[in-house]
């Protein structure tokens, strides 16, 4: 196993509290596992995706090839015709998004309505399986599209974005690799399908699409630890409250 992934492998599995005998790497104790998720972060800087992918699920990250493959040609040119009537149905008068509050509220209108303009002809848009077999609409990735013919699997990932902010360095992706809900269970082309709008709330106009290739994207590992409002507000922790 190469360094950075077995690394990635310790951070992923530190996360989820898992500290057993059969960890690739032995961990004891919090201090050297919160040393390891820190070398972990500081490795997985720059690691392409296909292979944070295979470490964390054992499939392959498919190279989307239009040009050799018939079934690539027609699922590019099958979300190409989806993505210029998405845009159509966004601009309407009457579209959903119309009056929303936060452009992330549309997200779930432009996911259903991809959906079912990709579930037709030679095609089969649906959500992907969880690992327990549960349906799942949050995480990674949102649509699985599949080609009748071939039987061969696109994994779509839907991106609202203002339009002068594609520029911005700030984080707009990001997947967790888990066992029982992860969402990747076949060999696969990834893609994601940006979609631009104005930036004008409630009122957005949107203005574009771009459909992009994940084989050769690159990732960063962003190490965390999280906690809740039942965590901060418990009984024990409070020295002084109001009356």
């Amino acid at each position: 196993m190469k360094p950075l992934l077995l690394l990635f492998f310790v951070a992923a599995l530190v996360s989820r509290g898992d500290f057993s005998s059969n960890l690739p790497v032995k961990i004891h104790g919090v201090e050297s596992a919160v040393r390891a998720v820190m070398t972990a972060e500081r490795d997985l800087r720059d690691i392409p995706l296909r292979e944070v992918v295979v470490a964390a699920t054992g499939r392959q990250v498919m190279d989307l090839q239009p040009d050799k493959v018939p079934a690539d040609a027609a699922a590019r040119d099958h979300i190409t015709v989806a993505a210029e009537k998405l845009l159509v149905f966004l601009n309407a008068k009457d579209s959903p998004v119309r009056g929303l509050r936060r452009i992330n509220e549309a997200s779930r209108h432009v996911e259903e309505k991809l959906l079912d303009l990709l579930n037709a002809g030679s095609f089969i848009c649906g959500y992907p399986k969880t690992g327990a077999g549960e349906s799942q609409r949050s995480g990674y990735p949102d649509l699985r599209l599949e080609h009748k013919e071939s039987g061969r699997v696109y994994y779509l990932e839907p991106k609202l974005y203002e339009a002068s902010s594609e520029s911005s360095t700030l984080r707009t992706f990001y997947y967790e690799p888990k066992d029982m809900t992860g969402k990747i269970s076949n060999d696969a082309c990834h893609l994601i399908l940006g979609i631009a709008h104005d930036g004008k709330d409630g009122v957005w106009q949107f203005t574009s699409w771009r459909l992009a290739d994940l084989y050769d994207f690159r990732v960063r590992l962003k190490a965390e630890f999280q906690a809740s409002n039942k965590e901060f507000y418990q009984e024990e922790l409070t020295v002084s409250k109001s009356k």
